[in-house]
Order: C-alpha cells, then sequence, then structure tokens
C-alpha cells in the first residue's frame, strides 16, 4: 500500500525539489567541520574574548524570527542549542540574494541541518549570538520534528 504524506510532508518535499532547482543537493549530507559546539561557546565567551571571531558550527534549525533583512534562528547541536542572526547583505554579499530571501526565508524548515561561520557576540538583551557570515544548507529533513507536549 502507497504512503500517503501529511500536507507537511508534501510541502517539505516541495522545498526540495526547488532546492534541488537552486544547485543545492543535501544528500548525502555534505561534511561540514566544526570549530566549536554550543556547549563550549556559552561557557567560554565573553564579550571581547579573543577567538571567537572565526567560529563554525553545524545542527539543527529548531526556531526561525524572520524581520525582513534580518533574522535570528536558534541553531541545536549535539551540545545544546545557540542563537545566530542572519542578515541578508551578509551572508548575500553581491546582487544576488537567494540564499537568504529564496532558501533561508522560504525553503529551510524547522529540523533542517545547516551549517554557519561567523562571529560571536551579545544582542543588546544580553543573548549570546553568533553573527553569521556564510550559511550553509547540509540536510534537508522531510518530516516534520515530533511535538513534545509538556
Amino acid at each position: 500500500m502507497a504512503r500517503l504524506y501529511s500536507e507537511q510532508e508534501l510541502l517539505r518535499r516541495e522545498s526540495l525539489t526547488k532546492l534541488k532547482g537552486l544547485g543545492i543537493d543535501p544528500y548525502p549530507a555534505a561534511e561540514y567541520e566544526v570549530s566549536h559546539f554550543a556547549k563550549d561557546l556559552a561557557a567560554n565567551y565573553t564579550e571581547g574574548a579573543e577567538g571567537f571571531e572565526n567560529v563554525r558550527i553545524a545542527g539543527r534549525l529548531m526556531t526561525k524570527r524572520v524581520m525582513g533583512k534580518a533574522s535570528f534562528a536558534v541553531l541545536t547541536d549535539s551540545t545544546g542549542d545557540m542563537q545566530i542572526y542572519v542578515n541578508r547583505d551578509e551572508i548575500c554579499p553581491g546582487d544576488d540574494k537567494t540564499l537568504y530571501n529564496d532558501v533561508f526565508k522560504k525553503l529551510l524548515d524547522i529540523g533542517d541541518f545547516i551549517g554557519v561561520e561567523g562571529h560571536m557576540f551579545t544582542t543588546q538583551t544580553g543573548e549570546l549570538s553568533l553573527h553569521v557570515r556564510k550559511l550553509v544548507v547540509l540536510s534537508k529533513s522531510l518530516r516534520p520534528l515530533p511535538v513534545v507536549k509538556t
């Protein structure tokens, strides 16, 4: 018997097709070398500290808050969560804004794996964040993450 997909699974498969149309093939996931883990960054970073100018982490996209040409998101790696700040003009320095406007804002879903590179900073509200300069799609999650009831 053929498996029927939920509406969300169909939308994710459509996003996968669009990603492939843009030349991004998330299967198999590309190897992405990380320099830090979320837990270590949270424990060791202080404003102005040395050694946090070129941070590379990878993980699952857990939340996205898009605010025009800038966004905040939460990335979860094997050790914990890290807030990231993504600015359209920084990850897309040229005229082509596809990586932000289409890929990040529209085609990436909660649960997708991404790799990001940038520098650490503390927001005005005191939240430790990674200011993203480079973003790479590593893998597409075709099924939504389970909803945890509390």
